[in-house]
């Protein structure tokens, strides 16, 4: 029997869904280009210039549209196809926020799983297997990081 996989509980993701994909977009895009500052400027995220990356939170129930544009992540057109989607739970995205687990990990044991396009799919895991973020995230790790922990206590 396979252990089952942390969730986030219904009653805790329930209001997150209420909320319009486009407002989630707009506040998850503006603080990626904040933290993805030093890289956006030095073009490490040009692979995503005019491509449409959907993520989805599945048990949440949230959608993230995002795209570059002109050197600075945008959320994107809900009429525009997606070029590629990662989709996983909030402990997933977790897990490779704090590092508790690599990329390799999470994509090739299918926790996060990829669709659409190979090719940039395999250049944003790239991208975050190389991305060192301890420094600027400071308090907000471990405020990850003991979120983590709680989904999997009550999980």
């Amino acid at each position: 029997m396979t252990p089952r996989k942390p969730t986030l509980p219904l009653p805790l993701a329930l209001p997150l869904g209420l909320i319009p994909v486009t407002i989630h977009s707009t506040l998850l895009v503006q603080v990626l280009n904040r933290i993805f500052s030093p890289e956006l400027v030095d073009g490490e995220l040009d692979f995503l210039d005019g491509k449409v990356m959907l993520i989805r939170v599945t048990d949440a129930r949230v959608s993230y549209r995002m795209t570059l544009t002109n050197g600075k992540l945008k959320a994107a057109d809900g009429q525009r196809a997606h070029d590629l989607s990662i989709e996983g739970t909030v402990y997933d995205f977790l897990l490779l926020a704090t590092r508790r687990e690599d990329p390799d990990t999470l994509f090739f044991n299918r926790r996060l799983k990829l669709g659409g396009s190979t090719e940039l799919g395999l250049y944003v895991k790239n991208f975050l297997d190389a991305l060192e973020l301890d420094d600027r995230l400071g308090p907000l790790l471990k405020i990850m990081d003991r979120t983590t922990g709680f989904i999997e206590r009550i999980a």
